[in-house]
């Protein structure tokens, strides 16, 4: 017999192996990429682009321009000086530091609820609220056009859920009066201002079917905070129902020109066992003190923007007006102009950058099927001569 050479057989196992190995990750690579062909196929693929030489920003979500307000960018300073640049540590730890105190005070207040927290982004207040509040024998009712932080949390979610048409007031009282003895408890969730088509839901109306058929209202403020309401606290307080939502969410990285989330509530319980239950906010580190300053100076500011707030609505109606698409509606920012296809809309979003004024070219599964769309947020530092010159280049393509 031969001689047993280990070093050989170590050597055929470490090939095979790494052969294995190759062979699975090809495989796996082949599998991301034949996907990703396909979305570049049909004008859906998404990509990280630095957007430079233009002069207007008609994208961001920053409805006010506080990110550059010098008492703004003076907050951030002077809380990142005296905390230090970030947190340190989970809120139940050491990371709930007295701005983080002073700044949910301060929603408070604006927001006129009793009991709230914070979090460190609007997407992973969504999912805690869904996810970990409706039990297994509750019922979720939500709108059809939910951001996806919250459709997303339904998923996991131990409660059934159905969807009920945008906006649609009708089939949400049919679903109330047919499922409200099923279930111990019903949520309705909906946005205040959609973020994806910039209409909202008659507050007044929903309030009144609470009486009706005892709901929990959960309402996603994220883009009406800033730019409804007599001091800004947004959709609920402009029609005067602020009372009556059971569960505020908001994000502080809108129109407050910062970063992070609340949760507000009016009863204790459901901040009690948000704060013991959910692990986006247990297991994070918390929102850095910086940012927390950044959005405490924002609210002071955005409630005293009464004129501002005018001006932004009537800018809004102004630019729906001139596109003559429909009886103007809904007076919020975001104004969304639907092309159908995706290929033409990254063009005509081309052709508007190459004028110098950026809008957002969104397509699906952002947005349903055929319904691909530039989405225009307004804000209050630009003025008619813009929309002008924004209608004037729209009514040129459509000639085209």
């Amino acid at each position: 017999m031969g001689s047993f050479d280990l070093k050989d057989v170590l050597y055929h196992n470490f090939n095979f192996s790494n052969h294995i190995q190759n062979s699975l990750t090809k495989k796996f690579i082949n599998r991301l990429n034949q996907d990703l062909n396909v979305r570049r196929e049909n004008h859906l693929y998404r990509e990280i682009k630095l957007y430079n030489g233009y002069q207007h920003n008609l994208v961001s979500n920053d409805y006010f321009q506080l990110r550059f307000h010098p008492k703004v960018i003076a907050g951030a300073k002077t809380a990142c000086e005296k905390y230090g640049s970030g947190s340190g540590a989970s809120p139940l730890l050491s990371g709930f530091l007295p701005c983080h105190q002073e700044l949910l005070d301060e929603i408070l207040n604006w927001k006129q609820k009793s009991f709230g927290m914070l979090f460190n982004s609007g997407f992973v207040a969504n999912q805690a609220v869904l996810k970990h509040l409706p039990g297994k024998n509750d019922l979720v009712l939500a709108d059809r056009l939910i951001h996806h932080s919250i459709a997303q949390a339904l998923l996991p979610c131990p409660a059934k859920f159905k969807r009920y048409s945008h906006l649609d007031m009708i089939e949400l009282e049919a679903l109330l009066q047919k499922n409200c003895k099923n279930y111990d408890t019903i949520f309705v969730v909906t946005e205040s201002v959609f973020s994806m088509d910039g209409d909202y839901p008659d507050l007044k109306a929903l309030v009144a079917m609470k009486k009706k058929y005892p709901f929990i209202l959960v309402l996603d403020e994220a883009h009406g905070t800033g730019v409804f309401g007599e001091n800004g606290g947004g959709l609920a307080e402009e029609m005067n129902v602020l009372d009556e939502v059971d569960i505020t969410i908001g994000t502080l990285g809108k129109a407050l020109a910062s970063m992070g989330a609340y949760v507000l509530a009016n009863n204790p319980s459901i901040i009690n066992y948000l704060t013991n239950q959910a692990g986006e906010y247990i297991y994070s580190t918390f929102l850095p003190p910086s940012q927390v300053g950044a959005a405490l100076e924002s609210i002071k500011l955005i409630r005293t923007f009464g004129e501002r707030r005018k001006k932004l609505r009537s800018l809004s109606k102004y630019f729906q007006e001139g596109l003559k698409q429909k009886p103007v509606e809904f007076e919020s920012p975001i104004i969304p102009i639907v092309i159908g296809d995706p290929q033409e809309t990254l063009e005509l979003r081309n052709q508007l950058l190459s004028h110098g004024i950026l809008v957002g070219a969104v397509r699906p599964p952002t947005v349903p099927a055929d319904s691909s769309r530039l989405r225009i947020s307004l804000h209050s530092k630009i003025d008619e001569t813009l929309i002008d010159e924004l209608l004037k280049l729209l009514d040129s393509w459509k000639k085209n």
